[in-house]
């Protein structure tokens, strides 16, 4: 059975244990086997390899020339296909309104005892986000040019991919301009990158396993029952992504000239790995090798455009935080923290913050909580009232983060045609 197969069955299979209710030495093992050895893995190598990947990318380009050709495209795609999944977002919570559907009227009345009880199972997000909460977007501007400009070994050590990314491209376009000196420094680099596939293979041998455990333990953690009371925001923010998804194969065969269905098999194994660890980070090595084995991307621009897709692609988590800020006004407008008028002034501010917020996402910790805060404070909703939906986050995110890679995947194909490279 082939590998991706395998991914796939892992994840059926790993669902169905988790709905049997396995004990709890049974989910103990999974989160061990799932969380901390194959995330901590991936995680472990995301670093370096974001690193050796941009510096690889950038010096196998002939020019300054190209490296731009490459560079705007990438930025402009990412730009239009994160408006657009706002959009969407925004379009299908307006139009569904799920914040009016549903129990809404006894979960208004009884609003002071259920933020109590989150409060006391989800303790730990309950406290970041009243931290996140008093961080203001002009705080987020700084903190963003704080992690972009920082020392590289910093950068390193923290994972922080925007510090990381500026650092790799300005050194990359140095080793470029001078030239001849630089050849044994980018022969190096060469060695180092091939290494760094070399050991994401090796952990990705196990991975069918590890997404089995991954999968039981969140289903077996959080169940169908949380589903509930938020079924139909769920429902909403299900079809949007599944209309940008549309979107995005629409991309894929329009500007990509790719056939959607070719597509979709050659990044069947990024988008389970995706799915599974909910981590757009943590997947970008199977990313890598995904678009430049299955779909023949050229290596020179999968380097440069995943990576930077993985920080600032995050067209999934836009349309989330849109539809969620809009759900949650729909919901508690009216009440105390949420005062506000739902009309189009609020839906524009909700639009443009969604879309900005998700671009510097990376630059903070917990980035989609964090982001979702900065659009909730833009309209004047108490952050309080986000603690609600961390029921269905961890469920929601899966989607979300998937969506990320496929946009990432679908990026890197556009600018291979647009740059005639494929």
């Amino acid at each position: 059975m082939r590998h991706q197969n395998l991914l796939f069955l892992g994840m059926i299979l790993g669902a169905a244990v988790g709905l049997i209710g396995p004990s709890d030495a049974v989910v103990w093992w999974c989160d061990l086997f799932g969380t901390t050895i194959f995330i901590g893995a991936l995680k472990m190598i995301v670093a370096p390899l974001i690193l050796f990947s941009i510096l690889a990318g950038i010096t196998s380009l002939s020019s300054q020339k190209e490296l731009w050709a490459i560079g705007w495209r990438a930025m402009l795609l990412y730009l239009i296909a994160t408006a657009v999944a706002v959009m969407i977002g925004l379009i299908f919570v307006l139009a569904i309104a799920p914040g009016h559907r549903g129990a809404r009227d006894e979960i208004r009345a009884s609003w002071s005892e259920r933020r109590a009880e989150i409060a006391r199972r989800e303790g730990v997000r309950e406290a970041k986000v009243e931290a996140a909460g008093r961080l203001t977007p002009k705080d987020a501007i700084k903190e963003n040019l704080r992690q972009i400009i920082t020392n590289p070994f910093d950068a390193l050590a923290s994972a922080n991919s925007l510090g990381i990314i500026f650092f790799a491209a300005l050194f990359g376009v140095a080793l470029m301009v001078i030239g001849e000196k630089a050849r044994p420094a980018v022969a190096a680099i060469e060695g180092c990158n091939a290494a760094m596939l070399q050991v994401t293979r090796w952990i990705m041998w196990g991975s069918p396993f590890f997404i089995f455990c991954l999968i039981a333990s969140l289903v077996a953690t959080h169940g169908p029952a949380v589903f509930h009371t938020l079924l139909w925001y769920v429902i909403t923010v299900l079809l949007g992504i599944a209309c940008h998804v549309g979107f995005l194969l629409t991309l894929v065969r329009v500007v990509g000239r790719m056939s959607p269905l070719s597509f979709l098999k050659g990044i069947r194994r990024a988008w389970a790995v995706a799915f599974a660890t909910r981590s757009s980070a943590a997947t970008l090595p199977v990313t890598i090798e995904c678009v430049e084995r299955e779909l023949k991307v050229p290596r020179k621009i999968v380097d440069f455009v995943a990576p930077i897709g993985a920080t600032i692609g995050m067209t999934g988590t836009a349309l989330y935080e849109g539809v969620a800020v809009i759900f949650l006004i729909q919901l508690f407008g009216g009440l105390p923290g949420a005062e506000i008028h739902l009309g189009a002034v609020t839906t524009v501010i909700v639009f443009l913050t969604a879309v900005l917020a998700a671009v510097g996402a990376a630059a903070v910790p917990d980035a989609g909580l964090v982001t979702m805060v900065l659009v909730a404070n833009a309209v004047g909703l108490d952050v309080q009232y986000i603690a609600l939906i961390f029921a269905v986050d961890a469920f929601l995110d899966m989607f979300r983060t998937s969506t990320n890679v496929m946009d990432d995947a679908v990026v890197s194909v556009a600018v291979a045609r647009l740059t005639g490279a494929r």
